[in-house]
């Protein structure tokens, strides 16, 4: 076993991914997991606290990114140009991810629980987004109904990136999202 090579974390999450579509999430178990990536069940747990976190270990650093590209932009900003400005960067972190994201939403689609996970980790990121606008002066309702209508842009953008046989880049599905709300809000 190859406990002491530097990408344990990596190799266990991409032969999770593997186990999880050959195989599904429910019929898959830690220790195939480990074995496919050539390390110990005990290394496994050291990186992840279940065979689910595998599929939602980037939630963190997605949050990160969204709140920072808010605290980021300018101050004389529209709420919904701040969660734009937000989606454009985090738009960033896909890039060269669409085979991966494909695989992972399958997956998720595939699983109650997962569903169920991911709309845990949506409303956590909604909260954050949401703070971040409040410490930016957005009262409420306005920084509540900004961070959710930001989150639908995402979950749209998102499903259209990885839909079979999309190949244009995250970023600009994004706007085309954007630009329906905005339509949909000005009552066009």
């Amino acid at each position: 076993m190859s406990r002491w090579e530097p990408n344990a974390r990596e190799r266990l999450a991409k032969a999770a991914l593997e186990l999880y579509s050959e195989r599904g999430y429910e019929r898959t178990t830690v220790a195939e997991i480990a074995k496919r990536a050539g390390l110990t069940e005990r290394t496994f747990f050291r990186h992840y606290a279940d065979k689910r976190e595998v599929l939602f270990d980037g939630s963190n650093h997605l949050q990160d990114l969204f709140v920072k590209a808010v605290n980021d932009a300018p101050k004389s900003a529209a709420p919904i140009d701040i969660v734009a400005a937000a989606l454009e960067a985090v738009s960033e972190v896909f890039v060269d991810r669409r085979a991966f994201a494909r695989k992972r939403q399958a997956v998720i689609t595939a699983n109650a629980e997962l569903q169920e996970r991911e709309l845990i980790k949506l409303a956590a990121l909604s909260a954050a987004l949401t703070d971040a606008l409040r410490r930016r002066g957005i009262a409420e309702p306005a920084a509540s109904l900004t961070a959710e209508a930001g989150l639908a842009v995402f979950r749209v953008g998102f499903e259209r990136w990885v839909a079979p046989g999309e190949e244009r880049p995250m970023w600009p599905l994004m706007r085309e999202a954007l630009a329906a709300l905005r339509t949909v809000a000005a009552g066009a």
